[in-house]
């Protein structure tokens, strides 16, 4: 269950629309996991995550 909510998250995340509290940069921060959890990933979740950390860094200056 602990691995459907972070790809739950991911998505929400990945969204990148504007909410009441403010823009991707004020609600999001990078996803670290560790690399026993990573090593369980789909290509799929992994895709995902790594897009979410790039467009981090692209639009708030994230560093790996």
């Amino acid at each position: 269950m602990g691995k459907r909510l972070i790809i739950a998250a991911l998505f929400a995340a990945l969204g990148g629309c504007t909410t009441a509290k403010g823009g991707f940069c004020a609600v999001s921060s990078p996803l670290r996991l560790s690399a026993k959890t990573v090593d369980t990933l789909s290509d799929e979740e992994a895709r995902a995550l790594l897009a979410h950390n790039r467009k981090g860094e692209k639009l708030c200056g994230w560093r790996p």
